[in-house]
């Protein structure tokens, strides 16, 4: 058996919460394979709102096994509250959920840290949630972090002395830390590592390579988008870790030629949050509109999502960097009332139009080189096969292929479950 990866390809929220949840009932397991509690999954059906950080989006369908991978960065507090929340409406977290021994911890002190950080880069600031993401990483790549693991034998030592060194960190660049105010977050953090431990802790990598030989089907989930990888996203701005498939190999400690499926994810338009470059960001009252009917607001933050035409520049190489299989496009209602809908096939910089992902769009200034398509004027959201799709739908689908070199293989139509059109079947 080979494990399938789901990721997105833009700059995240694309809707990967939905389509886990929706592709579940075909695998034995769903496991997350980095970030951290900034990156919001977002699932409706029954009626409800469900919004998750760090836990997997495969928990709410019944008998899959749900791991958290060791290339997650985890809030204790944030995860018991997310957690318990979960259990209270009903879902026997307990038992479908295992967390890796070897993903590491975001300390109370990370969170100063990163809003510290942030508050010194002034007008260049990236635009971090401030939940400690950033200097959590950074502690893992210098070899200063806490795992997991560390909960089960001298946590208090090994607490000290990272978060003595983090206070060090903030003095040398004259922050503050109210320590009245920390230790409150300690006491609360230390309780919530308490109940983490109440958890199954494995070796997530022996867990997922037993289960392949047993011949389980494994769902690798990503979190962000391709645009947000820290190596071949928009940098600086972007996140601390690697979002792209090769993300779940290191994630989750599966070898490169157990990669199956490869499944990328984008809406029909694009989105972006916090600072950093935009090629086809609308400014008018089109990408509000976008916004507004898209309900383009974080998911953990409650931000504003910057809005635009679909980046095909973009796609492509997000196509590239990941071996995509199949595309999963999203939120093809929100364009439902548009006469004329735009996609941007390439950038045209210095005078010169190129068709490849340049190495830096944040320093170069590019026009977007649209492609003008008519519109559906269709409402779509009750559809229930691809037979009923509008003409000039079809023709929009037809294009992206063609642009992409990639099958179209599922439609979202609608935030709900039952709004998903399935044109190939992938499993």
């Amino acid at each position: 058996m080979k494990v399938d990866v789901l990721l997105g390809l833009q700059w995240g929220d694309e809707g990967k919460g939905k389509v886990v949840d929706v592709l579940t009932p075909c695998y034995d397991v769903v496991a997350r394979f980095q970030g951290g509690p900034n990156a919001g999954h977002t699932l409706e059906f029954e009626g409800k709102k469900y919004v998750l950080r760090s836990i997997p989006s495969g928990i709410f369908q019944s008998g899959q096994v749900n791991i958290i991978g060791n290339g997650v960065v985890l809030d204790p507090i944030l995860f018991a509250q997310e957690a318990r929340a979960l259990e209270e409406s009903g879902v026997d977290l307990h038992k479908v959920l295992k967390i890796s021994k070897k993903a590491h911890l975001i300390l109370p002190t990370h969170r100063l840290l990163d809003a510290a950080n942030e508050k010194s880069k002034g007008a260049s600031k990236i635009g971090t949630t401030g939940k400690g993401i950033g200097p959590t990483y950074t502690d893992k790549i210098s070899r200063n972090g806490l795992r997991v693991g560390d909960t089960l034998a001298n946590l208090d030592e090994r607490y000290a002395a990272a978060r003595d060194r983090h206070l060090g960190m903030l003095k040398a660049i004259d922050a503050t830390a109210d320590m009245e105010a920390l230790a409150a977050l300690e006491k609360e953090w230390f309780e919530a590592v308490e109940y983490l431990k109440g958890f199954d802790l494995i070796d997530s990598e022996h867990y997922i390579n037993h289960a392949l030989a047993e011949g389980k089907s494994v769902l690798c989930e990503g979190a962000q988008g391709t645009m947000l990888d820290v190596d071949f996203g928009s940098y600086p701005f972007v996140t601390s870790s690697n979002t792209i498939c090769a993300g779940a190999c290191t994630g989750l400690g599966v070898a490169p030629n157990k990669i199956g499926h490869v499944f990328g994810i984008f809406k029909a338009y694009c989105t972006r949050v916090g600072s950093g470059p935009f090629p086809t960001e609308l400014f008018d009252e089109t990408g509000a509109t976008i916004r507004n009917l898209g309900h383009e607001y974080g998911a953990v933050t409650g931000r504003e999502r910057r809005c635009g035409w679909v980046d095909l520049v973009a796609l492509r190489y997000a196509i590239m960097l990941n071996g995509v299989t199949e595309l999963i496009m999203m939120k093809s209602d929100v364009l439902d009332g548009f006469k004329e809908i735009k996609a941007c096939v390439a950038y045209k910089i210095n005078g010169e139009e190129v068709r490849d992902f340049p190495y830096d769009i944040d320093s170069v200034e590019i026009e977007p080189v649209y492609v003008t398509l008519p519109g559906w004027e269709t409402d779509m959201t009750s559809m229930k096969s691809e037979n009923e799709f509008p003409e000039n739908f079809k023709a929009y689908i037809r294009f992206l292929e063609q642009e992409l070199q990639v099958p179209i293989a599922i439609v979202s139509i609608g935030p709900d479950r039952e709004q998903t059109i399935v044109r190939k079947q992938i499993k």
